[in-house]
């Protein structure tokens, strides 16, 4: 059987599905057809229902719902994990809602959590996640009429920006944690309902092994992870498996489903999203 997935060139991503991909565990007679994209591009295919597998942002998936179901492994979710909110020099938070704030996507769980934080902000322009500093540096060639810029970083670059002297205004996911009470869902995977049971269970299964693979290896980097990071230190690529990818990573568990149900609730009470079916897989184990 083959099956369509897609998933960023993040390396908490190519780590998790490194060895899925490559047939260094047996498959079960699957085969994948992978697609790497940006996470927002992730997302607008989901809402399209282009791929049979995909990473997407917690935050899409809830308008996806009844196309597609969550798998119990591969998530991108913790606790210090979540987008950052930077700026060229310190900013008080209640002038953050006057300017113009760049923002990593429309669909993705950032622009999510920097609307629970900032819900009056209006000036906001969406941008793949890295033009966010070179916005900050110079609205004006992105389109944008002022010279006091914010912006909000996920990946890699929550390691990088203050190489550039740029400053920490507000960690998006201490907001969400200390409110909550529960860790942050950044991305997870959903599979096509239309797909039989049976196969959303070995592919589960299958990620969880694939994520069991990589860190059984760890810290090695396996040439598919370095490829697709590409000028990224290895320095920084660890850096980013290490916080993006842990033990929810190989199953969500009871804390990580509750954290997911919360944003559930949180789609509902601000977007009138609700969900009327099981959003989990059932797990075969």
């Amino acid at each position: 059987m083959k099956l369509s997935l897609g998933f960023s060139p993040c390396p908490n991503d190519t780590f998790i599905f490194d060895a899925l991909v490559n047939k260094k565990i047996d498959t079960k007679g699957i085969d994948i057809d992978i697609y790497i994209e940006d996470i927002e591009t992730l997302n607008e295919w989901a809402l399209q229902g282009k791929l049979d597998i995909t990473k997407l942002s917690y935050a899409a998936y809830f308008s996806i719902a009844n196309k597609y179901i969550l798998l119990n492994s591969g998530s991108a979710l913790g606790k210090g994990v979540g987008p950052l909110l930077i700026a060229k020099h310190p900013i008080e938070l209640s002038s953050v809602e006057d300017l113009t704030i760049a923002i990593p996507g429309k669909n993705t769980t950032a622009n999510m959590l920097f609307s629970l934080a900032f819900p009056n902000a209006k000036n906001k322009i969406f941008l793949r996640y890295d033009e966010i500093e070179n916005f900050i540096f110079n609205p004006s060639s992105f389109g944008g009429s002022s010279d006091e810029a914010i912006g909000v970083i996920i990946h890699e670059n929550r390691f990088t920006y203050q190489q550039k002297k740029l400053v920490k205004i507000l960690d998006l996911g201490e907001y969400w944690e200390e409110k909550m009470q529960l860790p942050i869902p950044l991305g997870g995977i959903a599979i096509k309902r239309s797909i039989p049971l049976h196969i959303q269970q070995t592919i589960d299964g299958l990620i969880k092994e694939s994520v069991l693979y990589a860190f059984k290896y760890y810290p090695q980097l396996s040439p598919f992870v370095i490829r697709y990071a590409q000028t990224m230190q290895e320095a920084v690529m660890r850096q980013h498996i290490d916080l993006y990818v842990n033990d929810y990573s190989i199953d969500l568990g009871d804390e990580g489903r509750k954290a997911v149900k919360m944003m559930s609730k949180y789609m509902l009470q601000e977007r009138g999203i609700e969900i009327k079916e099981n959003i989990f897989v059932v797990s075969n184990v």
